[in-house]
């Protein structure tokens, strides 16, 4: 080994271009920054949507309908799921804790039980509503619909 030879452990060096390290770097000064203005300053951040002082578009674009801020929002369940159930997993009563063992809700969801499919089976359904042909299905296959 001698001189003419070496060099830097792999790894060592970075192929980066370091900003503001004196004229005689070539990247002095402005640091490529430019001159003037919010870019060339520490802590600049743009604003999503912000289109340089023109009036940004959400703001721009015309307003309309109606938003209940009362709503409910519900995960609805299909009476098939609910057989689906039955057939797969051998459940023979359907709780909240079912259906979020099962990953068809998430512990927030509030639940509605809905008419698509059939039931066969006798259950015994507790969740937060019904809809009324779901209702009528559970209670003609001989089960019960309980309302938390």
């Amino acid at each position: 080994m001698n001189l003419s030879n070496l060099q830097p452990a792999e790894g060592s060096t970075k192929q980066r271009k370091r900003v503001g390290r004196g004229q005689g770097s070539g990247r002095g000064g402005t640091s490529t920054r430019g001159h003037k203005g919010a870019k060339s300053r520490s802590g600049y951040s743009k604003k999503v949507g912000f289109e340089g002082g023109q009036m940004p578009l959400q703001r721009r674009v015309p307003k309309f309908g109606f938003t209940n801020i009362n709503r409910k929002e519900f995960k609805g369940i299909n009476l098939d799921t609910l057989q689906f159930l039955v057939e797969t997993k051998k459940v023979n009563a359907i709780t909240i804790d079912v259906i979020l063992d099962n990953g068809l809700a998430s512990k927030n969801d509030k639940i509605k039980i809905l008419g698509r499919g059939e039931l066969k089976a006798k259950l015994d359904v507790t969740v937060h509503a019904f809809s009324a042909t779901a209702k009528a299905a559970i209670e003609a296959a001989g089960g019960t619909a309980i309302t938390l």
